[in-house]
């Protein structure tokens, strides 16, 4: 049998809960685009964003080490595959779109600069007076304007639900800015599925990278109460040091519990409150999706644990500070002296009428760590070639 876009409509229609979004039911693209025969318009979103370069240059960005320090660690892009496999669990779980909650988790950190959220913070102290610097904001900039790939308009021409699930990102660190994409109502239970899968991810591979980079001590975390009932259910020491398969272990279940509860009570919040349609779940203007309020508090008490002892680790610091340095020498150098860039930037710049910071935060934000460094070198280590 031939599974055309019509006939895997039809299937969504039918199996998606009343409050899911159907990809037939879309607000569209911004500018005429056929649609294809075997896909629908949020599966050609996905393709459209792994596609992208932003997205491949997720491979050398940091998530909190920065590349240079080993390849088992973390980098934006597999934590935004860990973000989307655990985003398609609870979107099967809570039966709503996954075509849409993946695409929106593949992209949500598309506009993320090197080296983590010190470079985030470092673009927007370097662009204050200019508009600031926010990712989820530059991820819009991107996938509307900035990736080039289609002779018929600027950007990917993304649907509104995926470029609203993109903009509506927010986490415990992200406040999202989403102006022009109905503010006051909450995002589709597809783009908040984006949101928690994305804190269950980075949460989970941060203690893991953590530990495994010996960063982090067990007898440090015995203060953390998950992470002693976590060990008692394993059957684990939680005094002594993991080996890789336990520390495995111990991920592994802690993702499996939190996603199992943020679908339990997700699921007793849509029946209390009787969400039957997606007017309604919008309608009530904040997400409904979240951990129970045990679960949440353990969560956060394991978060505020791996801030102060890993986050603000005096080698992460320090790292975060190399960064700061190198990125702030880039951006000035190059306002100071345009000339100094590729001729493609210099051609951008002409042709534009936005300001020159922005397209100058534009390119730098666009580095990968590893580009960011060589070009540091490249500009000021007189024994490099340029």
């Amino acid at each position: 049998m031939l599974y055309t876009r019509e006939y895997l409509e039809e299937i969504e229609d039918r199996t998606l809960a009343p409050y899911a979004l159907r990809s037939r039911d879309s607000r569209g693209r911004v500018y005429p685009d056929h649609e294809p025969a075997h896909r629908t318009a949020f599966q050609r979103d996905r393709d459209r964003i792994i596609h992208t370069t932003a997205f491949r240059r997720l491979e050398y960005k940091t998530q909190v080490f920065v590349v240079s320090e080993g390849d088992y660690y973390r980098t934006r892009l597999t934590h935004t595959l860990e973000v989307a496999q655990i985003g398609r669990t609870l979107a099967r779980a809570l039966g709503v779109n996954e075509d849409l909650s993946e695409a929106i988790c593949l992209g949500h950190d598309l506009g993320h600069p090197a080296f983590g959220h010190s470079g985030e913070q470092t673009l927007n102290d370097l662009m204050a007076g200019h508009g600031g610097y926010d990712h989820n904001r530059q991820t819009l900039r991107i996938v509307e304007k900035l990736e080039e790939r289609y002779p018929g308009w600027p950007g990917l021409n993304l649907t509104w639900e995926v470029r609203e699930g993109l903009v509506k990102h927010e986490t415990e660190y992200d406040v999202s800015d989403a102006s022009g994409y109905d503010p006051d109502l909450a995002c589709s239970l597809e783009g908040q599925i984006a949101n928690v899968a994305d804190e269950l991810a980075y949460t989970a591979h941060d203690l893991d990278d953590g530990l495994h980079s010996g960063l982090l001590n067990p007898l440090d975390l015995q203060e953390v109460a998950l992470w002693n009932e976590m060990a008692a259910e394993l059957d684990l020491d939680p005094c002594a040091d993991l080996g890789k398969v336990d520390r495995h272990r111990l991920i592994r279940a802690l993702i499996g519990a939190w996603v199992g509860d943020v679908v339990q009570a997700t699921v007793q919040r849509l029946e209390a409150e009787g969400i039957d349609s997606v007017e309604r779940l919008r309608g009530r203007g904040t997400p409904i999706i979240g951990f129970s309020e045990t679960v949440a508090a353990r969560h956060r008490e394991l978060k505020s644990f791996l801030y102060r002892k890993l986050y603000r680790h005096w080698r992460v610091v320090r790292m975060s500070a190399k960064a700061r340095r190198v990125l702030e020498a880039l951006f000035h150098t190059y306002a100071g002296e345009p000339a100094q860039l590729p001729d493609a930037v210099q051609a951008r710049i002409a042709a534009s009428d936005e300001p020159l910071e922005r397209l100058l935060c534009d390119y730098v934000a666009g580095m990968t760590d590893r580009f960011a460094l060589e070009e540091y070198a490249r500009l000021f280590d007189p024994a490099v070639r340029v």
